[in-house]
């Protein structure tokens, strides 16, 4: 096996990529608001992209890349078909040879630099592929990126699936115990501070608006639509059962909790989509506020679709 693979080690994974668009300042401004960066060197008029935006510039979104090469599709179909069906990103490297400016076309070329000899990891036992991506900015070297995944058979996933294992139990401790009592009673509660009136979530001992140490509770409504949201696919933990939903859901109270999408397949989930508030039990213990989406309205909704998260 491991010769058969080592024989795609030097061929295309990619040959004459092109960028979906070029630098631009708003997405150079939405990684620096997202990362937190504010580097006067990003903005203005004379601004360079962040250097760690290299791949950015490169990636084909949600559609993906027409351009990959026959001999990439061919050496992950040989690792599927022995068995190594599963995939995890493990780790990058960047070299940059240059800056990037607003109005910049990208280019790029990529090829399949090692395949590892096979590997036994706590995923599972698998081989390390290694792309290099050679990039270009107006036909000028820009940089190399070399990305690195591991494609490999999860390791006791049947014998996980036949032992049943509790979900991990909420940690409750005198800030947050209200909540949970609520929550064994089936209401969402919110806290609602006793000096300005501001309504806060998740639980403070404290508002982070005025300072107040007292406060009092409202229940909330059930219903809510869903702000953001991700799928869960990485890594398998034991009583989880990826792929599934989760969203940030917004409360027509003005806060925002984190919890599971259910009702609808992961993949149907939206944001904007109406959510109602019920109460699911995992085990004879736990129980838990999760959202309900209604499975005929999520063929027929048009909000923007958000991101999968790998």
């Amino acid at each position: 096996m491991s010769g058969r693979l080592k024989a795609y080690e030097g061929r295309a994974a990619a040959v004459a990529g092109a960028g979906r668009d070029p630098v631009n300042a708003p997405m150079i401004r939405h990684w620096c608001e997202a990362m937190g960066d504010a580097n006067p060197a990003y903005e203005g008029p004379d601004a360079v992209a962040p250097p760690t935006m290299l791949q950015a510039w490169t990636m084909g979104g949600l559609a993906g890349h027409t351009g990959r090469s026959q001999a990439y599709d061919e050496l992950l179909g040989l690792l599927d078909g022995a068995g190594y069906t599963s995939v995890v990103a493990t780790d990058c490297e960047q070299e940059y040879l240059r800056p990037l400016r607003p109005g910049d076309e990208i280019t790029f070329d990529a090829v399949i630099e090692s395949v590892s000899e096979p590997k036994s990891t706590k995923l599972g036992r698998g081989y390390f592929v290694t792309t290099r991506m050679d990039v270009r900015a107006g036909g000028e070297p820009a940089g190399t990126h070399r990305f690195r995944i591991l494609k490999y058979a999860p390791a006791g996933r049947r014998k996980q699936q036949e032992t049943k294992v509790r979900r991990p139990r909420p940690v409750i401790n005198r800030d947050n115990a209200g909540f949970w009592e609520g929550v064994g009673r089936h209401e969402l509660l919110i806290q609602r501070c006793g000096g300005c009136g501001v309504l806060r979530f998740p639980w403070l001992p404290g508002c982070n608006t005025c300072g107040c140490l007292e406060w009092d509770t409202v229940e909330a409504r059930g219903d809510g639509t869903v702000y953001s949201y991700v799928v869960m696919h990485h890594p398998p933990f034991p009583a989880f059962d990826p792929p599934y939903a989760v969203g940030l859901i917004e409360l027509p109270e003005g806060v925002r909790m984190v919890s599971n999408v259910v009702g609808v397949p992961y993949d149907k989930v939206r944001i904007g989509m109406a959510v109602r508030l019920e109460f699911q039990r995992y085990d004879d213990e736990l129980e838990l506020p999760v959202f309900r989406a209604d499975e005929a309205a999520a063929g027929g909704e048009t909000g923007v679709d958000g991101e999968e998260v790998t």
